[in-house]
């Protein structure tokens, strides 16, 4: 069995979602539902089970699960960059992390897990996923810090070169729905449009950028899905790597792109950025695709033109949107 945790979640399912093409469906989908949209990312996808988190956890500590499993790809987090309960962050996204990673390394089996891009916080430690870079870094949000802690308990522990970390830019696509405030701005953007004919954009607070000049390293989920699938069956490959295209955009070009997939003109608006996050606020990211590339693992990006018009025409624009 592989068990995905996060599994009804945005990357989880779109992993399940790569394993059902590639003709696999022993999968255990592990996550916690509860009231939200989440469950709508299943209804398309094969997989054996569904164990609650929780139940799941109780069941590995007592070493008592009733199946064997092959691999564990460990998406499963609370990952609002807005998450202020940082007791919570620590039990649901550190521990959980620590104590499973444990648990499947003593057993020999495949971990992979999510990282972020949120680690890197202000990038003024640039955007290296060397191991020395790792452990001088300094996130800015409680979520980047809960995910900066389990990298460094992995380098503390060794245990860095017997799994693979996946440090995630910012990623955009289908299943994405159910995440409220923290879908892409695409997403937000397209239904924007539809409502208002326009889009809305933060204004920049620093000179050297112009209002919608920020810069993110955009990448598309079925991007990432492929990705993750060379790790999966690339045992030997491990550490901890970054996960983007390589290549930053501004969020002009970004929501241009929306509107051209739409086809309607663009009509962009600048607003005023909370002040709540705007300490909080990455002006630029760009992934080091150094170290991943080292490895073999074939990096092959759309452009984000065309990951745009996939996800806009090939789901947002379409009865059923979902993977």
């Amino acid at each position: 069995m592989i068990v995905v945790t996060g599994g009804a979640g945005f990357i989880g399912s779109a992993f399940v979602w790569k394993l059902n093409q590639e003709g696999i469906d022993d999968i255990i989908i592990v996550d916690r539902l509860g009231t939200s949209d989440k469950w709508k990312n299943l209804v398309n996808r094969r997989f054996v089970d569904y164990i609650h988190k929780d139940e799941f956890h109780g069941r590995l500590e007592a070493d008592r699960l009733p199946f064997d499993v092959g691999a564990v790809i460990h998406m499963g987090a609370c990952s609002s960059t807005t998450e202020r309960d940082a007791d919570y962050l620590m039990e649901n996204n550190y521990h959980y992390t620590c104590a499973l990673a444990s648990w499947a390394l003593k057993k020999g089996i495949r971990f992979i897990y999510a990282s972020s891009a949120a680690t890197y916080g202000d990038g003024s430690h640039g955007f290296s996923d060397g191991d020395e870079t790792t452990k001088k870094l300094r996130p800015i949000n409680m979520y980047g810090y809960s995910k900066q802690l389990f990298d460094l308990w992995a380098l503390r522990q060794g245990m860095q070169n017997k799994m693979a970390g996946v440090k995630f830019f910012n990623v955009f696509g289908p299943n994405e729905y159910h995440k409220g405030e923290m879908t892409s701005v695409i997403y937000k953007a397209f239904h924007q449009i539809k409502e208002t004919g326009r889009v809305r954009l933060f204004r920049s607070y620093k000179p050297q950028y112009a209002d919608g000049g920020q810069r993110r390293d955009f990448v598309y989920v079925k991007d990432c899905v492929d990705v993750m699938w060379w790790l999966f069956n690339h045992p030997e490959t491990n550490g901890i790597f970054n996960l983007g295209t390589g290549k930053a955009r501004t969020w002009n070009a970004l929501i241009r792109a929306v509107f051209s997939a739409m086809g309607i003109e663009p009509r962009i608006e600048y607003i005023e950025m909370p002040e709540g996050i705007r300490n909080q606020y990455q002006y630029f990211t760009e992934a080091k695709m150094d170290k991943l590339a080292e490895t073999g693992c074939p990096l092959s990006f759309r452009e984000m033109e065309d990951s745009i018009r996939d996800y806009v025409a090939g789901h947002l624009q379409t009865p059923d949107p979902y993977l």
